[in-house]
C-alpha cells in the first residue's frame, strides 16, 4: 500500500488532485484509515491513474475520462471522440498560427515605425448582407474623387426608400468595383431585410460574405481615412496576406453636424498567396 504522497509522486500527480478524483469517483483510494482518514493507494491503481493522466492530456474533461476508464464508451464512440478532438486541436493551432502572424506583423512594424500604433486590425468573418444601393462611377479611388460621388448617393438612396416605403435593417455600408482605366465603380448601400426586393428606382443586391476579412476603425472625416487605410495596408503586406479588391465601408456613427464625430469600420477581404 502506498501513502497518499507516494502514490502521487509515482503518478506524477498532486495529492491534491488525488483528493479531487476521489471526491468526483474518478479514482477511490484502495483504503482510508478509520482514525486518520489518510488515504492508502495499492500498485495496480497506478495504471488507471496513468490513464487518467494520459486521457487529460489529451484535453478530455475528467467526465469524459470517467467515462472512458469505466468502459462506459464503446471503440467506435472513443473514436469519434478522438477524432473530434483532433479537429479542435487542429482549429486551435490555426488560430494560434493566425495569432502568430499577428504577433510577428507588430513586431515588423514596431521595428520599422519605432511606435505601436493605437488602431488595432482585426480579422473577422464577414456575413452576407443584402442591401438597397445606388451606384455612380468615381474618377479613381482617391479619397478627393469618391467622396463628392458617394455622398449624394446616400441623400438620393435614403429619399428613394423612404418613398418606397422601405425600412433600413442595418447598417450602411459603401463599397467599391474596379472600373474602366483606374475610375471606380462607386455604390452607396444601405442594409435592408432579407426579403426585400428591388424598388422602382434603386436595385438590391447581396453582398457576399467574406471569409477571412482584416477590419479596422476610423474614426473622424472619410477625407482623412487615407492613414487609417495605410495602417491596414501595412498590417495585409506585414501579415504576409493578399488584399481582394477594394474594402468595404460600414458606417457605425454619423453626424451630420460634425463629422469628427464619424465612425467607420472598414473591411477588406484577405487571402494568403
Amino acid at each position: 500500500m502506498f501513502t497518499i504522497g507516494d502514490f502521487a509522486a509515482f503518478g506524477r500527480v498532486s495529492a491534491r488532485m488525488l483528493r479531487h478524483y476521489d471526491a468526483i469517483g474518478l479514482l477511490r483510494p484502495a483504503g482510508v484509515d478509520a482514525v486518520t482518514g489518510y488515504r492508502h493507494y495499492t500498485a495496480d491503481q497506478l495504471s488507471r491513474l496513468n490513464r487518467i493522466v494520459a486521457l487529460k492530456d489529451l484535453g478530455f474533461t475528467l467526465e469524459q475520462v470517467g467515462d472512458i476508464v469505466d468502459a462506459k464508451v464503446g471503440p467506435e464512440e472513443l473514436r469519434g471522440m478522438l477524432r473530434l478532438r483532433r479537429a479542435q486541436l487542429e482549429a486551435r493551432l490555426s488560430a494560434d498560427a493566425i495569432r502568430l502572424d499577428a504577433v510577428e506583423a507588430r513586431l515588423r512594424i514596431i521595428e520599422k515605425e519605432g511606435f505601436m500604433s493605437t488602431e488595432d486590425v482585426v480579422l473577422k468573418e464577414i456575413p452576407s448582407v443584402r442591401v438597397a444601393e445606388l451606384s455612380a462611377v468615381a474618377a479613381s479611388y482617391e479619397g478627393v474623387d469618391i467622396g463628392p460621388v458617394i455622398q449624394p448617393l446616400y441623400g438620393q438612396i435614403w429619399e428613394r426608400m423612404g418613398a418606397a416605403g422601405v425600412q433600413a435593417a442595418g447598417l450602411p455600408i459603401a463599397y467599391y468595383e474596379q472600373g474602366d482605366g483606374e475610375s471606380v465603380l462607386v455604390h452607396a448601400a444601405v442594409t435592408v431585410s432579407a426579403d426585400q426586393m428591388a424598388g422602382p428606382d434603386f436595385q438590391v443586391v447581396d453582398l457576399p460574405a467574406l471569409p477571412t476579412a482584416a477590419t479596422i476603425v476610423h474614426r473622424g472625416a472619410m477625407s482623412e481615412a487615407d492613414q487609417t487605410m495605410q495602417i491596414l495596408a501595412r498590417w495585409i503586406d506585414d501579415g504576409g496576406y493578399r488584399s481582394v479588391g477594394y474594402a468595404r465601408e460600414v458606417c457605425l456613427a454619423f453626424d451630420p453636424e460634425d463629422e469628427s464625430k464619424w465612425v467607420h469600420e472598414f473591411q477588406i477581404e484577405v487571402s494568403r498567396p
